[in-house]
Protein backbone atom coordinates (compact mmCIF):
# COMPACT_ATOMS: atom_id res chain seq x y z
CA UNK A 1 0.00 0.00 0.00
CA UNK A 2 1.40 3.49 -1.14
CA UNK A 3 0.39 6.85 -1.71
CA UNK A 4 0.32 5.69 -5.85
CA UNK A 5 -3.07 3.60 -3.93
CA UNK A 6 -4.63 6.78 -3.21
CA UNK A 7 -7.61 7.83 -4.97
CA UNK A 8 -9.79 9.50 -3.64
CA UNK A 9 -13.76 10.25 -5.69
CA UNK A 10 -13.50 13.42 -7.56
CA UNK A 11 -15.88 15.51 -4.71
CA UNK A 12 -12.56 15.13 -2.07
CA UNK A 13 -10.48 15.47 -4.01
CA UNK A 14 -10.22 19.59 -3.30
CA UNK A 15 -7.19 20.22 -0.38
CA UNK A 16 -9.55 22.59 1.58
CA UNK A 17 -12.60 20.02 1.70
CA UNK A 18 -10.35 17.50 3.03
CA UNK A 19 -8.60 19.83 5.49
CA UNK A 20 -11.76 21.01 7.05
CA UNK A 21 -13.67 17.39 6.87
CA UNK A 22 -10.76 15.60 8.57
CA UNK A 23 -11.54 17.99 11.99
CA UNK A 24 -15.16 17.81 11.10
CA UNK A 25 -17.79 16.65 14.45
CA UNK A 26 -18.88 13.75 12.23
CA UNK A 27 -15.81 12.33 11.77
CA UNK A 28 -15.36 13.13 15.53
CA UNK A 29 -18.29 10.44 16.09
CA UNK A 30 -16.86 8.07 13.81
CA UNK A 31 -13.41 8.29 15.28
CA UNK A 32 -15.16 7.45 18.89
CA UNK A 33 -17.12 4.89 17.25
CA UNK A 34 -14.45 3.03 15.39
CA UNK A 35 -12.35 3.55 18.62
CA UNK A 36 -14.51 2.29 21.05
CA UNK A 37 -15.66 -1.13 18.90
CA UNK A 38 -11.91 -2.13 19.05
CA UNK A 39 -13.10 -2.84 22.96
CA UNK A 40 -9.25 -2.19 24.11
CA UNK A 41 -8.44 -1.25 28.04
CA UNK A 42 -7.16 2.43 28.26
CA UNK A 43 -5.29 3.54 31.22
CA UNK A 44 -3.91 7.06 31.57
CA UNK A 45 -0.64 7.82 32.81
CA UNK A 46 1.82 10.92 33.83
CA UNK A 47 5.20 10.38 32.97
CA UNK A 48 7.89 13.02 35.02
CA UNK A 49 10.63 13.73 32.51
CA UNK A 50 14.03 16.00 33.71
CA UNK A 51 12.73 19.37 35.86
CA UNK A 52 9.67 18.11 36.56
CA UNK A 53 7.78 18.17 33.63
CA UNK A 54 4.98 15.86 33.25
CA UNK A 55 3.29 14.45 30.35
CA UNK A 56 0.38 12.47 30.26
CA UNK A 57 -0.56 10.20 27.84
CA UNK A 58 -2.83 7.09 27.27
CA UNK A 59 -2.26 3.54 26.69
CA UNK A 60 -3.99 0.90 24.82
CA UNK A 61 -4.32 -2.56 24.74
CA UNK A 62 -6.89 -5.69 23.62
CA UNK A 63 -7.16 -7.85 26.51
CA UNK A 64 -6.09 -11.44 25.46
CA UNK A 65 -3.90 -10.45 22.64
CA UNK A 66 -0.22 -10.98 22.34
CA UNK A 67 0.94 -7.63 21.33
CA UNK A 68 3.08 -7.41 18.30
CA UNK A 69 4.24 -4.30 19.21
CA UNK A 70 3.89 -0.52 20.68
CA UNK A 71 2.96 2.23 18.68
CA UNK A 72 3.72 5.61 20.00
CA UNK A 73 1.50 8.35 18.28
CA UNK A 74 2.08 12.02 18.47
CA UNK A 75 -0.54 14.70 17.34
CA UNK A 76 -0.24 18.21 15.69
CA UNK A 77 -0.08 21.67 17.09
CA UNK A 78 -3.36 22.32 19.26
CA UNK A 79 -4.12 19.00 18.43
CA UNK A 80 -4.30 15.77 21.53
CA UNK A 81 -4.73 12.49 22.05
CA UNK A 82 -8.19 12.62 21.43
CA UNK A 83 -8.09 14.54 18.07
CA UNK A 84 -9.70 12.12 15.25
CA UNK A 85 -6.67 10.89 13.19
CA UNK A 86 -5.74 9.68 16.47
CA UNK A 87 -8.57 7.38 17.51
CA UNK A 88 -8.15 6.22 14.02
CA UNK A 89 -4.94 5.58 13.96
CA UNK A 90 -5.55 3.74 17.37
CA UNK A 91 -8.05 1.80 16.33
CA UNK A 92 -6.27 0.90 13.32
CA UNK A 93 -3.12 -0.32 15.21
CA UNK A 94 -5.43 -2.20 18.01
CA UNK A 95 -7.55 -4.03 15.12
CA UNK A 96 -3.82 -5.40 14.09
CA UNK A 97 -2.33 -6.47 17.23
CA UNK A 98 -0.66 -3.77 18.04
CA UNK A 99 -0.74 -1.63 21.43
CA UNK A 100 -0.99 2.15 21.27
CA UNK A 101 0.42 4.69 23.67
CA UNK A 102 -0.91 8.16 22.68
CA UNK A 103 0.88 11.42 24.15
CA UNK A 104 -0.14 14.40 24.83
CA UNK A 105 2.37 17.70 24.36
CA UNK A 106 3.01 19.90 27.16
CA UNK A 107 -0.19 22.22 27.01
CA UNK A 108 -2.18 19.59 25.57
CA UNK A 109 -5.48 17.81 25.70
CA UNK A 110 -6.24 19.95 28.51
CA UNK A 111 -2.89 19.30 30.63
CA UNK A 112 -2.08 23.22 31.04
CA UNK A 113 -2.30 22.45 34.67
CA UNK A 114 0.47 19.93 34.98
CA UNK A 115 3.18 22.47 34.05
CA UNK A 116 4.23 25.96 34.51
CA UNK A 117 6.06 26.99 31.68
CA UNK A 118 4.86 27.68 28.08
CA UNK A 119 4.55 24.69 25.53
CA UNK A 120 7.04 25.68 21.75
CA UNK A 121 8.43 23.26 18.77
CA UNK A 122 11.79 23.25 20.30
CA UNK A 123 10.59 21.17 23.93
CA UNK A 124 11.88 17.89 22.03
CA UNK A 125 14.40 16.89 24.84
CA UNK A 126 11.17 16.25 27.23
CA UNK A 127 9.38 14.00 24.41
CA UNK A 128 12.56 11.85 24.14
CA UNK A 129 12.83 11.38 27.86
CA UNK A 130 8.72 10.56 27.49
CA UNK A 131 9.57 8.24 24.68
CA UNK A 132 12.43 6.55 26.97
CA UNK A 133 10.52 6.03 30.05
CA UNK A 134 7.87 4.66 27.55
CA UNK A 135 9.42 1.99 26.55
CA UNK A 136 10.93 1.29 29.55
CA UNK A 137 7.13 0.89 30.28
CA UNK A 138 6.25 -1.71 28.30
CA UNK A 139 10.38 -3.52 27.52
CA UNK A 140 9.34 -6.60 25.92
CA UNK A 141 7.19 -4.61 22.32
CA UNK A 142 9.57 -3.47 19.58
CA UNK A 143 8.64 0.45 19.50
CA UNK A 144 7.52 2.61 16.69
CA UNK A 145 6.51 6.19 16.38
CA UNK A 146 4.24 7.78 13.97
CA UNK A 147 3.06 11.11 14.08
CA UNK A 148 0.83 14.16 12.03
CA UNK A 149 1.90 17.39 11.28
CA UNK A 150 3.75 18.69 14.07
CA UNK A 151 3.80 15.62 15.59
CA UNK A 152 5.25 14.44 12.57
CA UNK A 153 8.21 16.56 12.87
CA UNK A 154 8.76 15.73 16.73
CA UNK A 155 8.85 12.01 15.09
CA UNK A 156 11.32 12.85 13.04
CA UNK A 157 13.82 14.67 15.58
CA UNK A 158 13.15 11.51 17.22
CA UNK A 159 14.40 9.01 15.12
CA UNK A 160 17.47 11.62 15.28
CA UNK A 161 17.83 11.56 18.40
CA UNK A 162 17.26 7.69 18.86
CA UNK A 163 20.78 6.05 18.84
CA UNK A 164 22.13 8.92 20.95
CA UNK A 165 19.52 8.71 23.69
CA UNK A 166 19.27 4.90 23.08
CA UNK A 167 15.96 4.53 22.02
CA UNK A 168 15.24 1.00 20.69
CA UNK A 169 12.96 2.32 17.90
CA UNK A 170 11.96 -0.25 15.05
CA UNK A 171 10.85 2.13 13.19
CA UNK A 172 8.69 5.79 12.57
CA UNK A 173 6.35 6.95 9.71
CA UNK A 174 5.56 10.53 9.55
CA UNK A 175 1.92 12.30 8.04
CA UNK A 176 2.44 15.46 6.54
CA UNK A 177 5.49 16.56 8.95
CA UNK A 178 6.25 20.08 9.48
CA UNK A 179 10.01 20.26 7.80
CA UNK A 180 10.86 24.06 7.28
CA UNK A 181 8.81 26.03 10.40
CA UNK A 182 9.66 29.90 8.23
CA UNK A 183 8.19 27.94 5.26
CA UNK A 184 4.95 26.88 6.86
CA UNK A 185 4.70 30.23 8.45
CA UNK A 186 4.91 31.98 5.05
CA UNK A 187 2.53 29.45 3.62
CA UNK A 188 -0.27 30.56 6.04
CA UNK A 189 0.38 34.11 5.63
CA UNK A 190 -0.15 33.94 1.91
CA UNK A 191 -2.67 31.55 1.63
CA UNK A 192 -6.18 30.98 2.60
CA UNK A 193 -6.59 32.89 5.61
CA UNK A 194 -9.15 29.94 7.63
CA UNK A 195 -5.74 28.01 8.34
CA UNK A 196 -4.15 31.00 10.32
CA UNK A 197 -7.48 31.80 11.68
CA UNK A 198 -7.62 27.98 12.62
CA UNK A 199 -4.35 28.10 14.79
CA UNK A 200 -4.71 31.41 15.91
CA UNK A 201 -7.28 31.05 17.92
CA UNK A 202 -6.53 27.56 19.23
CA UNK A 203 -3.43 29.33 20.55
CA UNK A 204 -5.10 32.21 22.55
CA UNK A 205 -7.41 29.78 23.84
CA UNK A 206 -4.33 27.79 25.06
CA UNK A 207 -2.85 30.73 26.30
CA UNK A 208 -5.20 32.13 28.13
CA UNK A 209 -6.06 28.87 30.10
CA UNK A 210 -2.50 28.81 30.85
CA UNK A 211 -2.47 32.69 31.99
CA UNK A 212 -5.93 31.64 34.35
CA UNK A 213 -3.99 28.84 35.90
CA UNK A 214 -0.58 30.28 36.64
CA UNK A 215 -1.43 34.13 36.89
CA UNK A 216 1.95 35.01 38.80
CA UNK A 217 4.02 33.44 36.38
CA UNK A 218 1.49 34.53 33.07
CA UNK A 219 0.31 37.89 33.05
CA UNK A 220 0.49 39.31 29.79
CA UNK A 221 -2.39 40.88 28.65
CA UNK A 222 -5.57 40.61 26.07
CA UNK A 223 -3.58 43.09 23.86
CA UNK A 224 -0.95 40.08 23.80
CA UNK A 225 -3.65 37.90 23.09
CA UNK A 226 -4.86 39.76 20.06
CA UNK A 227 -1.74 39.55 18.19
CA UNK A 228 -1.36 37.45 14.93
CA UNK A 229 0.57 34.66 14.24
CA UNK A 230 4.31 36.02 13.82
CA UNK A 231 4.26 38.72 15.88
CA UNK A 232 2.44 36.67 18.63
CA UNK A 233 5.46 33.87 18.14
CA UNK A 234 8.04 36.72 18.10
CA UNK A 235 6.76 37.41 21.61
CA UNK A 236 6.57 33.86 22.90
CA UNK A 237 10.26 33.31 21.46
CA UNK A 238 11.52 36.73 23.25
CA UNK A 239 10.42 36.08 26.46
CA UNK A 240 9.72 32.16 26.85
CA UNK A 241 12.39 30.77 24.80
CA UNK A 242 16.33 30.68 24.80
CA UNK A 243 16.49 31.14 20.96
CA UNK A 244 16.15 35.22 20.76
CA UNK A 245 14.72 35.27 17.36
CA UNK A 246 12.31 33.88 15.16
CA UNK A 247 14.60 32.75 12.81
CA UNK A 248 17.03 30.73 15.60
CA UNK A 249 13.51 29.36 16.92
CA UNK A 250 12.45 28.12 13.56
CA UNK A 251 16.08 26.41 12.88
CA UNK A 252 15.82 24.73 16.06
CA UNK A 253 13.09 22.64 14.84
CA UNK A 254 13.66 22.84 11.26
CA UNK A 255 14.14 18.84 9.59
CA UNK A 256 14.25 20.69 6.05
CA UNK A 257 17.38 19.55 3.61
CA UNK A 258 20.40 17.63 5.01
CA UNK A 259 18.92 17.60 8.85
CA UNK A 260 17.53 13.92 7.98
CA UNK A 261 20.64 12.74 5.94
CA UNK A 262 21.90 10.92 9.29
CA UNK A 263 19.07 8.36 9.90
CA UNK A 264 19.52 5.36 11.50
CA UNK A 265 15.97 4.39 12.34
CA UNK A 266 13.82 2.88 8.89
CA UNK A 267 11.21 6.09 8.56
CA UNK A 268 8.80 6.55 6.23
CA UNK A 269 6.80 9.26 5.12
CA UNK A 270 3.46 10.54 3.38
CA UNK A 271 3.09 14.08 1.95
CA UNK A 272 0.24 15.64 0.23
CA UNK A 273 0.71 17.48 -3.20
CA UNK A 274 -1.83 19.68 -2.38
CA UNK A 275 -1.44 20.32 1.13
CA UNK A 276 -2.51 24.10 1.65
CA UNK A 277 -0.27 24.42 5.15
CA UNK A 278 3.53 22.75 4.56
CA UNK A 279 5.04 23.39 1.05
CA UNK A 280 5.29 20.32 -0.74
CA UNK A 281 8.52 21.85 -2.39
CA UNK A 282 10.61 21.23 0.41
CA UNK A 283 9.67 17.73 0.79
CA UNK A 284 11.45 17.51 -2.96
CA UNK A 285 14.62 19.19 -1.61
CA UNK A 286 15.05 16.69 1.31
CA UNK A 287 18.10 14.26 1.51
CA UNK A 288 17.29 10.82 2.41
CA UNK A 289 19.25 7.76 3.32
CA UNK A 290 18.54 4.78 1.82
CA UNK A 291 15.99 3.36 5.17
CA UNK A 292 14.13 6.54 4.41
CA UNK A 293 11.01 6.22 2.45
CA UNK A 294 8.91 9.39 1.01
CA UNK A 295 5.53 8.75 -1.00
CA UNK A 296 3.92 11.83 -1.87
CA UNK A 297 -0.11 11.56 -2.81
CA UNK A 298 -1.84 13.87 -5.48
CA UNK A 299 -4.35 14.62 -3.22
CA UNK A 300 -4.87 14.54 0.79
CA UNK A 301 -5.04 18.31 1.97
CA UNK A 302 -3.53 18.53 5.42
CA UNK A 303 -3.38 15.30 7.03
CA UNK A 304 -6.65 14.55 5.75
CA UNK A 305 -6.39 11.86 2.90
CA UNK A 306 -10.06 10.83 2.95
CA UNK A 307 -11.25 8.42 0.96
CA UNK A 308 -15.31 8.41 1.31
CA UNK A 309 -18.30 9.79 2.18
CA UNK A 310 -17.64 7.98 5.64
CA UNK A 311 -14.59 9.82 6.19
CA UNK A 312 -12.62 6.95 5.99
CA UNK A 313 -8.88 7.95 6.30
CA UNK A 314 -5.93 6.38 3.78
CA UNK A 315 -3.47 7.68 6.49
CA UNK A 316 -4.30 5.97 9.47
CA UNK A 317 -4.12 2.69 7.48
CA UNK A 318 -1.14 3.44 5.19
CA UNK A 319 0.59 3.76 8.64
CA UNK A 320 -1.00 0.46 10.16
CA UNK A 321 0.37 -1.05 7.23
CA UNK A 322 3.73 0.10 7.78
CA UNK A 323 4.24 -0.88 11.34
CA UNK A 324 2.68 -4.65 10.45
CA UNK A 325 4.61 -5.01 7.19
CA UNK A 326 7.51 -4.50 10.10
CA UNK A 327 6.24 -7.02 12.66
CA UNK A 328 6.14 -9.35 9.84
CA UNK A 329 9.47 -9.48 8.56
Amino acid sequence: MTAADYAPPRWLRNAHVQSALGSSPLRRRNAERRLAAIGARTQAHIIETDGGVRLHGLHSAVDGVAPRGLVLLLHGWEGSVDSNYMRLTAAQLLARGFEVFRLNFRDHGDTHHLNEGLFHSNRIDEVVQATAQIARMFPLRPLSVAGYSLGGNFALRLALRAPEAGLPLAHVASVCPVLDPARTMESMENGLRFYLWYFERKWRDSLARKRELFPGVHDFDDRTLGLSMRPLTQWMVERHTDFGTLDRYFDGYSVAGQRLAQLQVPVSILMAADDPVIPVAGFRELELPANARLEVASWGGHCGFLENAQLDGFAERWIADRMEKLASA
